[in-house]
């Protein structure tokens, strides 16, 4: 019965509902474990979504985003200056040896790695689970490069100034809006905490060669 289930359209495996809420797949397997979005094992001990959880899970997701705290005022920035300052740097060897298909892969994991930095700065409870989400996604960005031929230099360059852009975001936040400083001050440590965690990964992944 279970196998029957799981050919039909209306689930999804662990990487397509990931893929649809625009998530991490261990991030979606945290939240899974932790009962936050009902999962079904098959016999195989694969997981497996309702499409129609899924949807809702992302409804949700998109009311609590509705919400705006620093976290967010500071992301929709972010996304804005990252978008500009990529333009500015095309011609830059890091952004210019990836072919498209790795690009796009590329900013999939940008835009997971936003989303669990948005996490780590309204969560504490869950923050060695979040860390090792971040690590895992510096991994993957590490392999990528050393596989399209980045030297460990080049692909530390494009991390960089991923975390540059973040940084100087919420260094200038107070004077585009109304922060406490010492909310401002948390917001700076917990972006560059969580960004260390994907320098070291990135290097991880060259050592290990």
């Amino acid at each position: 019965m279970a196998n029957q289930l799981v050919e039909n359209e209306g689930w999804l495996t662990l990487s397509q509902a990931a893929s649809q809420l625009d998530v991490h797949p261990t991030t979606l397997r945290r939240w899974a474990d932790n009962g936050e979005i009902p999962v079904m094992l098959t016999p195989g001990g694969h997981r497996r979504f309702a499409a129609d959880d899924v949807t809702s899970f992302a409804h949700q997701r998109h009311g609590l985003r509705s919400v705006r705290g620093i976290g967010q005022l500071w992301a929709d920035e972010a996304l804005s200056q990252t978008r500009r300052e990529l333009v500015a740097h095309r011609g830059e060897s890091w952004l210019a040896t990836f072919d498209d298909a790795t690009r796009e892969h590329n900013r999939l994991l940008g835009r997971q790695l936003m989303a669990l930095t948005l996490q780590f700065i309204a969560n504490e409870d869950d923050e060695q689970a979040i860390l090792q989400e971040a690590h895992n996604i510096g991994l993957e960005y590490g392999s990528s490069a050393r596989q399209s031929g980045l030297l460990l230099t080049e692909a530390l360059k494009a991390s960089i100034f991923f975390r540059d852009t973040m940084i100087e975001t919420a260094l200038h936040l107070p004077e585009n809006v109304n922060v406490r400083p010492e909310a401002n001050v948390r917001l700076l440590r917990r972006i560059n905490a969580l960004l260390n965690t994907v320098h070291l990964a990135v290097a991880e992944v060259y050592d290990a060669r």
